[in-house]
C-alpha cells in the first residue's frame, strides 16, 4: 500500500510538472515579444545618441569646456547602459526561445545546433533557479567552451533537459555540502566544459558536493530513486537523462563520484556536423 501510494504522488507530481511545463511555454511566448521591443527601441536609442553626438561636434565652439566634459561623460554612460539592456535582452531572447524550443521541437528531430550556447543558458537557468528558491545560495561555476565549435546535430530540447537535471542535482550536491559540512573554508563550485574530442562532442558537469555513497552509485538511474527532499525531487531526472544521452543520441553518459569530494558526469555523443 505504501508503494502505491508513494507511485500515486509521483504521478500526480508529473501532471502537475506538465501543466507547469503548458503555462511555462505560453509565458515564454508572451514574454518573446516585449523582449524584441526592448532591444529595437535600444538599438534605435543607440542611433540616435550618435545622430545627437554629431549635432553637438558640429556646435562644439558654443558649448563650454565644462558643458562638453559633461555632455561627454552622460553620453559614454549612456552608450555602455543600451550594450547592457540590448545585451541581457538579447540573452533573455535566447532563453526564451530555448524554452519553446524544449516544449514545441518535434519528437526526436535532429537539428544543426550550437551546443557551446545551449549548455551555457541551462547552466545558469539552473543557478539562478536555485537563487530564486534559496536566496543565500552561491557557487563559483567555471566554464570553458571550446572556441569556433561547428554546429552539431543534436535533438537540442531533449540535449537541454539532459545538461538542466545534471546541472540541478550538482547545485543540489554543493549546497547540501554547504550546509552540513565543518570545513570553514570550503567554497561550493561546478566545473562545465565543452569541447570535441576526436568525433566525439563531449561534455562535462563537476561539482565539488557531498559525493555519492555506493547504494546511490548503484541506483543513480532507476526511475523514482532520489536523494533530495520531498517535493525537491519526481526520482525521474538522471533515468531520462539517461534515455537523452544513450538511446535517443546513441551516446555513452558516465560519472565519477567519491563521497565528500564532489561529482563529475560526462556526456560523450558522437558529432554530427
Amino acid at each position: 500500500m505504501e508503494d502505491i501510494e508513494y507511485y500515486k504522488q509521483q504521478l500526480q507530481r508529473q501532471e502537475k510538472l506538465a501543466s507547469l511545463g503548458l503555462l511555462t511555454a505560453g509565458i515564454a511566448h508572451e514574454v518573446q515579444n516585449p523582449l524584441n521591443f526592448v532591444i529595437n527601441f535600444s538599438k534605435t536609442s543607440q542611433k540616435l545618441l550618435g545622430d545627437l553626438e554629431e549635432v553637438i561636434a558640429e556646435n562644439k565652439d558654443r558649448i563650454s569646456q565644462d558643458g562638453s566634459d559633461e555632455i561627454s561623460e552622460i553620453s559614454n554612460d549612456l552608450k555602455a547602459n543600451l550594450e547592457k539592456i540590448i545585451s541581457h535582452s538579447e540573452r533573455a531572447v535566447n532563453i526564451v526561445r530555448d524554452i519553446l524550443l524544449m516544449s514545441r521541437g518535434k519528437e526526436n528531430e535532429f537539428l544543426p545546433t550550437d551546443v557551446c550556447r545551449i549548455v551555457k543558458e541551462y547552466v545558469w537557468l539552473s543557478y539562478h533557479s536555485m537563487r530564486a528558491k534559496f536566496k543565500n545560495f552561491n557557487i563559483t561555476i567555471k566554464e570553458r567552451y571550446q572556441a569556433d565549435m561547428p554546429l552539431i546535430n543534436v535533438i537540442p530540447q531533449d540535449l537541454s533537459r539532459a545538461v538542466l537535471n545534471v546541472m540541478n542535482n550538482a547545485c543540489y550536491a554543493v549546497r547540501s555540502k554547504q550546509l552540513t559540512t565543518s570545513d570553514k573554508d570550503f567554497s561550493p563550485e561546478i566545473c562545465v566544459s565543452v569541447e570535441m574530442v576526436s568525433s566525439s562532442l563531449v561534455i562535462k558537469i563537476a561539482d565539488n558536493g557531498e559525493g555519492m555513497t555506493d547504494e546511490v552509485k548503484q541506483k543513480i538511474y532507476d526511475n523514482f530513486f532520489t536523494t533530495k527532499p520531498a517535493g525537491d525531487g519526481t526520482g525521474l531526472g538522471m533515468a531520462i537523462t539517461r534515455d537523452i544521452i544513450e538511446n535517443k543520441h546513441g551516446g555513452k553518459i558516465s560519472f565519477v563520484s567519491e563521497l565528500g569530494k564532489g561529482t563529475e558526469f560526462t556526456f560523450e555523443i558522437q558529432g554530427k556536423k
